[in-house]
C-alpha cells in the first residue's frame, strides 16, 4: 500500500469552507497517476494549506481525452472529512511543507506522515460532529 496526498483547489479555485463529504468521489491528476486502487490518502486544500479528508482509493487510474484540464482521473471514497476548513490542521503539522507540494496534484507520502496527517484528520472530523 502507498500513502498520497492529494491536492485539491488551486489559487484561481479555492475550495469552499465548508466541505461535503458526498462531493468527494474523484480526483484528478494532468498526467497519469502512480496512485493505484487500494492506497490511502490524505486531502489538502491547497489555498487554506490544510489537511481536511482521510481517502481510500478505489478506482484505478482512467484516461479521459475529452477532458481539458486533468483529463485522468481515478475514484476516491471518503474515510473521515473535516467538515469546515476553518478547523482543519495545517498540513505542516504532518510534517510536510508547502513548498514541497507546489504545482503538484498529488505527491507520494511516508508512513509516518500519513499516520499524523490521518490522526489530524480524524480528530478534526469528531470536533465538529
Amino acid at each position: 500500500m502507498t500513502y498520497w496526498l492529494l491536492v485539491r483547489g488551486r489559487g484561481d479555485r479555492p475550495l469552499d469552507a465548508r466541505i461535503d463529504p458526498a462531493a468527494i468521489s474523484g480526483h484528478g491528476s494532468s498526467r497519469r497517476p502512480a496512485v493505484q486502487r487500494g492506497d490511502l490518502a490524505i486531502l489538502y486544500a491547497a489555498v487554506w494549506q490544510a489537511l481536511y479528508g482521510v481517502v481510500e482509493v478505489v478506482g484505478d487510474p482512467e484516461d479521459d481525452p475529452a477532458r481539458e484540464r486533468w483529463p485522468w482521473r481515478f475514484e476516491i471514497r471518503p474515510l473521515a472529512v473535516v467538515g469546515d476548513l476553518h478547523d482543519a490542521p495545517p498540513v505542516e503539522a504532518a510534517g510536510v511543507f508547502p513548498q514541497s507540494i507546489w504545482r503538484h496534484s498529488y505527491i507520494r507520502l511516508s508512513e509516518e506522515q500519513f499516520e499524523a496527517g490521518r490522526a489530524l484528520v480524524e480528530l478534526g472530523s469528531r470536533r465538529g460532529a
